[in-house]
């Protein structure tokens, strides 16, 4: 059996082109990740703006379970 080297160093170049190329494409989509993600996520609204959904009604686990299926129709959770 004969190795040759020169089949392995370009077997090895082919290889260290296809990494870099891959931590290339990696670092690109860390970019776009970073550069579409908003800024503060959570933070307050500017303006005049209206809190929609007050929780008013509290329920334990005792609740009657009309009430708790009304409460998930209500708020879809």
């Amino acid at each position: 059996m004969i190795i040759y080297v020169r089949d392995w160093l370009n077997r090895g170049k082919y290889i260290l082109f296809f990494l870099v190329l891959t931590s290339i494409l990696y670092h690109m989509m860390l970019f776009v990740t970073e550069w579409i993600k908003p800024v503060e996520k959570y933070k307050e609204p500017i303006g005049g703006s209206v809190k929609v959904f007050q929780n008013h009604t509290k329920l334990t686990d005792q609740a009657p379970m009309g009430e708790r299926l009304k409460l998930f129709y209500w708020l879809g959770e």
